[in-house]
């Protein structure tokens, strides 16, 4: 009876020291975020990851800054190379995460939209439907997760730009996000967060009455 006490003790702390250095990691990989060293961030939760195993969730921060970082790449071999290497990350994500999860789609759609700015003639028309149907199919699965809200609104506005009509029409899914924002809670430590603050320049720069 003792041997079976003393070895739960010892399963009970290596959980509790996994679980600690699984915080640690992960609060170091957002602390080098919120320093503009992206890079190192994205390499640290992809260790992470690999070390979690079954966790989707830093492989979904490595994805993020991989997709952020690609938006602003100005030569088309690094962007696609990066964007490759997104892709790579994400479906680590998808591997780990339940089969439909809405902020794992949000991010395949903004992958998606970052290959369209890389070459609007060739991906414009070839992943424009399925951006379209990820936000459709993520609406359905989430309709109050204001990530969800604010990211097809966003991607529906850059469309209407494109065809040539009033973006303003999307203001109000805008204005409908930020609401849902400042009630949210994320469903556990670490799940994603994001938006508010973009959602906000967004209203502020394209939805002035």
């Amino acid at each position: 009876m003792k041997l079976i006490y003393t070895l739960l003790l010892v399963t009970l702390g290596m959980g509790l020291n996994a679980q600690n250095s699984y915080q640690i990691g992960m609060n170091k990989a957002f602390e080098l975020w919120g320093k503009g060293d992206s890079a190192e961030a994205a390499n640290l939760f992809e260790r992470i990851g690999s070390a979690e195993k079954n966790n989707w969730l830093p492989y979904y921060y490595a994805a993020q800054l991989q997709i952020i970082g690609s938006f602003d790449m100005a030569d088309p071999v690094l962007k696609e190379r990066k964007l490759e290497k997104a892709q790579e990350i994400l479906d680590q994500a998808k591997q780990y995460s339940e089969k439909d999860n809405a902020e794992v789609m949000v991010l395949q759609a903004l992958l998606y939209t970052s290959y369209i700015t890389l070459d609007p003639s060739v991906y414009g028309m070839k992943l424009s439907g399925t951006i379209n149907e990820i936000y459709r199919k993520a609406l359905e699965l989430a309709p109050e997760n204001p990530r969800v809200i604010f990211s097809k609104a966003e991607w529906d506005m850059g469309s209407a730009r494109f065809f040539g009509e009033d973006p303003g029409k999307y203001c109000p899914e805008i204005e409908h996000s930020l609401e849902l924002f400042s009630n949210f809670k994320p469903e556990a430590e670490f799940f994603p967060d994001w938006g508010q603050e973009r959602a906000k320049m967004i209203l502020a720069n394209n939805c002035k009455k």
